[in-house]
């Protein structure tokens, strides 16, 4: 028996719908879980009634505890009939059952026991699982005494004994349970709200069980609730608190002190020249910032934003000072003081704060000469000026120099418009080559910036040479790079001469939405790339042949740039050719927790990280939060939704371009993918995301990302028509690209965006392009491969199982399930209309019955169904390796002999395969004459049979002989398999 057990402590219910007709009712709270029922006691004439009553319930089979739901039931006993009436229930499954630590007290809605009942109010109700051995289970349902009073467990805190009693750790003893008197109902509910008011760390969290795919519990999801801008996120919901919305009500609120320098004028100066070096530094207790100086300038002007994080904000006077670059450290021009409880705050969209001049003041607070214009508000980051914004979590405490702002500063990109360019090599004629005395060996080497493609040699007994090959290329707007012809001559081994070149400007090729005819174009050819570039053809008095080519800038196709698996966009390139946005993608980058250091400084573990987020087009970057391992982002963006089919890449990363760091790229910490059609409209995505990465020495965990998403629909119909139209666009269809194609133009695709990407500021590094878009996931990998493998036989388990099944029935091992097989056999036999009507009813059904246990939550990385948890160090190093490899020789030929014994095994599967159909093929080709007379004679009868038998009979005859009594069956094979084994195949063909 497992000491494992699920918990539930049943706190409290308010605004509950009343039913005795005196608006009041005696409730109670009935809980089922794997066959067990407890209940609470009854409370009389309670709307808000509080029982702080705990039960344990034993788990069966820890295995299934993904598949065993917990549902609540509130009820109101009639005294006088000593009927129970249902007042709303709630369903919990096991992404709610979480280790005790992590539990906390959690209000859910009550919902509809039926269609035809009604349902108000809340239950509260605290779920967790534990394996102590010494908690006993409870008893099943108690006696509905009223007068019985409840018994819970007392916890003490502060020394103060609290109204809302919580169980004790799992891992300690079971203390004493004792009477207790509950608190008025209005505090009981405080009770919860406030404990969790102060941010994400306090939010009320629910671990996501492994389940079935028996991954750690650490690595699994957890369902969070947080307070965001709209109010409070419960299952999805957003519950409206006090606090006023927002356009952000994604994300928590951050408050900041926004300091504005803008300008000063008449600054004195302390130089003998007369001349002046004016900064100005911004202090706010311990944090400092500085803007840029200028050189000989009285009448400067900054135009600089500074954002203090108003939770790490110890002082009450903000001090200006404006120094001189040139004096020493600690001499300054003036300084300007502001008491912080004077400072207003402004909430969008009010307009922006009007700037103020301010006299500058010495040490003594005396008036000089000078003034600065400042602007002071506080404001959350939904201010316009947060994003370009210096922010004091950009440096450390008491650090008085500030990282550069490109590299921390929040961002938005735009991946540029690709297109694909088909060049289709027809001709040349005319060739000039070097050697006059011979004909050339000509091929046409083409060229798009990094891209080379050739043609093959030719060699004709003329100049006028026929390759009619097409190559496909990737370009991108704006168009940078030329489209260069070379005519090349293979002279001899290792001698290619140019015969000729021409350069081709990629705005003046055709553009075309559709599979429509382009024209062909004469081009000449040039001797020097110089001439090739120029565009006066008057001075150019020499011929070296020309070029027939047919070139046309592809919008149809959807340029893939990233995974087909994890496409975040499917639109084409024509930009006519678009359907109207579907909905909007609305995410919160929260927070992440528990962050694993990725660099050194000052002696100690450090990580400066941000998040990327990539879906369609639109790339993002949050602003790097310096030196903490729980960094707080909360930044909202947005995209529209063009397909329900694609998928949001959220990564996170640590950036190297910040002292301390050991290399110049930036270290990955995990990502997380969200596919939007799992994704139910309107609702509310709370979780925290486990950042898992695969290393040489294994899968490791290096902290949780904590994100908040919602998918809105902006038409219901155009969304639900998307699933009946092509996944791809129709030039995909109309002229397919082959899968070469595919892996090739996708990786020059990637090459280009991260190049585009990385010339932004800041720079979206190549290492981080690479990775969002999953550039190397058509390399080999042994632990992929099992993993697919995996996958592929529990698509198939289900045959696996009702084949199992079927061969139980066939041998009568269960003969009442038998008898009703035969039955429902006959039936479907003698009425074969109602075959396909049962199917669609059954799935139907079945559909149905499975709603109940839809998915509540987003998938997620799982290191079981990837095989990570289980892969050998050796596969892991050759999964890592470089390519090509890099490796010593006896590693190479060790990985190349295990990769030769894998592939073994899978050709004797194909040939397997090929010999069964060659056998079916022989049936009739007189390969084997005995065998195909027999076959032949055998169909003469079966055809006489059939023509005069009905075939209700022959079909209920089949099936009876299949499904006959083990007596009568022999344990040899029967005369058909036997026949069809003998059956000749091609093996004897083979080498």
């Amino acid at each position: 028996m497992s000491s494992l057990k699920l918990g539930v402590e049943v706190v409290g219910a308010h605004d509950l719908l009343a039913k005795d007709g005196q608006g009041s009712f005696c409730p109670f709270v009935e809980l089922e879980f794997d066959g067990q029922r407890c209940r609470t006691t009854t409370k009389e004439k309670d709307l808000s009634p509080v029982w702080n009553e705990s039960f344990y319930f034993n788990v069966s089979d820890p295995n299934k505890l993904s598949s065993l739901p917990l549902e609540a039931f509130v009820y109101n006993h009639n005294k006088a009939n000593n009927a129970k009436t249902c007042l709303g229930k709630v369903r919990l499954t096991a992404p709610s059952f979480v280790n005790y630590s992590d539990a906390v007290v959690l209000h859910y809605p009550l919902e509809k026991r039926s269609i035809l009942s009604r349902a108000k109010g809340e239950l509260g109700l605290k779920v967790f699982v534990t394996d102590d051995p010494s908690i006993k289970p409870s008893n099943p349902l108690p006696a509905m005494d009223p007068d019985v009073v409840p018994k819970s467990i007392p916890k003490e805190k502060n020394g103060k004994r609290h109204t809302f009693f919580h169980l004790p750790n799992a891992k300690q003893p079971q203390q004493q349970q004792q009477k207790v008197t509950p608190a008025p109902p209005q505090q009981q509910m405080n009770y919860g709200v406030h404990e969790m008011k102060s941010g994400p760390q306090a939010s009320k969290v629910v671990n996501m069980f492994p389940g079935s795919s028996s991954q750690p519990f650490d690595y699994a999801l957890k369902e969070t609730s947080p307070f965001l801008g709209g109010g409070r996120i419960v299952g999805g919901r957003v519950i409206r608190g006090d606090r006023p919305t927002s356009t952000y009500d994604l994300v928590e609120q951050m408050r900041f002190l926004f300091v504005r320098v803008v300008k000063a004028r008449d600054l004195p100066s302390k130089d003998a020249t007369g001349s002046l070096d004016p900064y100005v530094e911004v202090k706010v207790g311990n944090y400092k910032g500085i803007t840029k100086h200028y050189e000989k300038k009285q009448n400067p002007e900054w135009n600089q934003v500074f954002a203090f994080s108003r939770e790490t904000v110890q002082s009450s006077v903000l001090e200006v000072v404006v120094k001189d670059k040139a004096l020493v450290k600690d001499d300054s021009v003036g300084f300007v003081r502001i008491d912080l409880h004077e400072v207003p705050t402004r909430v969008p969209p009010d307009s922006p704060l009007a700037a103020e001049w301010y006299r500058l003041e010495d040490k003594k607070g005396e008036k000089k000469k000078g003034e600065l214009m400042l602007a002071v508000w506080y404001g959350t980051q939904a201010d316009e000026a947060f994003p370009d914004a210096w922010h004091s979590d950009a440096i450390a405490p008491g650090d008085s120099t500030s990282v550069s702002l490109t590299y921390i500063r929040s961002k938005v990109y735009h991946s540029p418009r690709l297109w694909y360019v088909r060049v289709n090599v027809i001709e040349a004629q005319d060739l000039v080559p070097a050697d006059k005395s011979r004909f050339p060996d000509a091929y046409v080497k083409v060229q798009i910036g990094n891209q080379i493609l050739k043609t093959k040699s030719v060699q004709t007994r003329n100049m006028n040479p026929i390759w009619n090959e097409e190559f496909m290329f990737v370009a991108a707007e704006p168009f940078e790079d030329h489209l260069t012809f070379t005519v090349e001559d293979h002279a001899g081994p290792n001698k290619d001469e140019t015969i000729g070149r021409t350069v081709i400007a990629l705005n003046s090729i055709d553009r075309r939405a559709d599979d429509r005819f382009v024209r062909t174009r004469w081009y000449n050819l040039e001797k020097s790339l110089s001439d090739a570039m120029d565009s006066d053809r008057a001075k150019k008095d020499k011929f070296h042949g020309r070029l027939h080519v047919r070139l046309c800038l592809d919008g149809g196709y959807h340029v893939l740039d990233e995974s087909t698996q994890y496409s975040s966009d499917l639109r084409p390139t024509a930009k006519q050719l678009w359907k109207s946005s579907i909905g909007v993608l609305e995410l919160g980058i929260l927070n992440a927790d528990g962050l694993q250091p990725m660099k050194t400084r000052d002696g100690k573990g450090a990580s400066d990280t941000y998040c990327v987020a990539k879906y369609g087009h639109k790339w993002v970057r949050t602003r790097t939060i310096v030196n903490s391992l729980n960094p707080k982002y909360n930044e909202q963006y947005t995209w529209e939704v063009y397909d329900t089919a694609t998928v949001l890449t959220v990564g996170v990363f640590d950036n190297s371009q910040i002292g301390g760091s050991d290399n110049t790229r930036d270290n990955k910490i995990g990502k997380v993918r969200i596919r939007i059609s799992t994704l139910e409209t309107g609702r509310v995505y709370t979780h925290c995301y486990p950042l898992l990465v695969l290393h040489p020495s294994g899968v490791k965990k290096l902290g949780e990302l904590h994100l908040a998403i919602r998918f809105s629909s902006t038409s219901m119909v155009n969304m639900m028509s998307q699933y009946s139209r092509p996944l791809l666009p129709k030039m995909h269809y109309k002229r397919p690209l082959s899968v070469i194609q595919q892996d090739i133009l996708r990786h020059q695709a990637v090459n280009i965006v991260a190049a585009r990407l990385g010339r932004a500021e800041p720079p979206l590094r190549r290492e981080v392009v690479e990775y969002m878009s999953d550039a190397n996931a058509h390399l080999w990998s042994m632990r992929r491969s099992k993993a697919n493998f995996l996958r592929l036989t529990s698509v198939f388990s289900g045959l696996f199982s009702a084949g199992k099944w079927f061969g139980e029935v066939c041998t009568w091992k269960k003969p009442i399930t038998t008898v009703l097989v035969h039955i429902l056999f006959a039936m479907l036999v003698c009425f074969p209309e109602l075959i396909l009507p049962t199917v669609f009813l059954y799935m139907f059904l079945t559909g149905v019955w499975n709603y109940r246990y839809r998915p509540r939550y987003p998938p997620h990385m799982n290191t079981s169904l990837s095989c990570a948890d289980a892969v050998s160090p050796d596969e892991l190093d050759e999964e890592f390796e470089s390519f090509p490899a890099s490796k010593s020789s006896d590693i190479v030929r060790m990985r190349y002999d295990r990769l030769r014994s894998v592939a073994g095994r899978i050709q004797t599967v194909v040939g397997d395969i090929a010999t069964q159909g060659e056998r079916l093929q022989a049936l009739l080709s007189w390969r084997d004459p005995r065998a195909t007379t027999i076959f032949v004679l055998l169909c003469l009868v079966a055809a006489i049979v059939l023509y005069v038998t009905p075939f209700q009979m022959i079909a209920l005859l089949a099936g009876f002989y299949v499904m006959r009594h083990p007596r009568f069956r022999h344990k040899t094979p029967s005369a058909p398999i036997n026949f069809f084994r003998r059956l000749p195949a091609r093996t004897d063909s083979m080498l």
